[in-house]
C-alpha cells in the first residue's frame, strides 16, 4: 500500500491537483507492482493513500510540485527502482501536462494493518 504525498507551491492551479489526484492512485500502482504485491487494476479503498500539502512560508523547494511515494521494500521492487520513478514521472507528465515537478521513491522496510 503506496503513501504518496504531493507538495504544491501556491501558483499550481487546482484543476491540475485535481488531475493529479485521479491520475495517481494508478500511475503509482502500476509503477510499485511487483510479485509479491501485484497490481491487478482493481483499486480498492486503502491500497494507495495520498494527501495534499501545500508549501508554507518556512518550506524551501525549488519545484512547484514534489510527489514522494513511500510504498515497502522488497527485492524486486528495488532491483530497478530508478526505472519504476522514471516511468512513473513520464506517466504523471503525459497524464497532467505539468512540465516542472519531482518525483521521489521510497522503499523502507515497513509493515500495514488495515480494518475493513
Amino acid at each position: 500500500m503506496p503513501l504518496v504525498e504531493v507538495t504544491y507551491a501556491s501558483s499550481v492551479p487546482e484543476p491540475v491537483l485535481r488531475e493529479l489526484g485521479s491520475v495517481l492512485p494508478h500511475l503509482v500502482s502500476l509503477a510499485v507492482e511487483c510479485p509479491e504485491e501485484p497490481y491487478d487494476g482493481d483499486l480498492q479503498p486503502g491500497d494507495v493513500e495520498i494527501r495534499f500539502r501545500e508549501l508554507g512560508p518556512l518550506d524551501r523547494s525549488g519545484l512547484p510540485v514534489v510527489i514522494e511515494i513511500r510504498s515497502k521494500w522488497f527485492a524486486s521492487r528495488a532491483a530497478d527502482r530508478q526505472e519504476r520513478v522514471d516511468v512513473l514521472h513520464e506517466g504523471i507528465r503525459a497524464a497532467t501536462g505539468l512540465d516542472e515537478f519531482g518525483v521521489y521513491l521510497s522503499l523502507p522496510v515497513a509493515a500495514w494493518a488495515q480494518g475493513d
